[in-house]
């Protein structure tokens, strides 16, 4: 099982937006992130925008791959994107960018 973090920049001025957003993510996304091998996902958000995402799964790189396919996917990541600093003219789950696990305690 591969454990993955990674961090992206929410536009602080947005950040209590983004918070509502998620307390009521689409009962279709929740689903695609399950049935594409996302487990154990979460998010936290601190004050300034500053977003650290965390998931396990058994290959990170098929797991991306499969959400891609999903237009439920294509929707969230549309609606999500304006939240986002830095994102190049992508989406935000172009902009993950996996951070190295340099420690773990079992």
């Amino acid at each position: 099982m591969q454990r993955v973090c990674f961090l992206l920049k929410v536009r602080a001025e947005r950040a209590a937006e983004y918070r509502e957003r998620h307390s009521a993510v689409w009962p279709g996304m929740r689903a695609a992130l399950t049935e594409c091998g996302w487990r154990n996902y979460s998010l936290f958000l601190r004050d300034d925008g500053l977003l650290v995402g965390y998931l396990e799964t058994e290959d990170f790189a098929a797991a991306q791959a499969a959400m891609e396919e999903r237009e439920v996917n294509s929707r969230w990541q549309r609606e999500m994107a304006p939240y986002f600093e830095s994102l190049d003219g992508g989406t935000p789950d172009e902009a993950m960018r996996p951070l190295t696990e340099i420690f773990h305690l079992d």
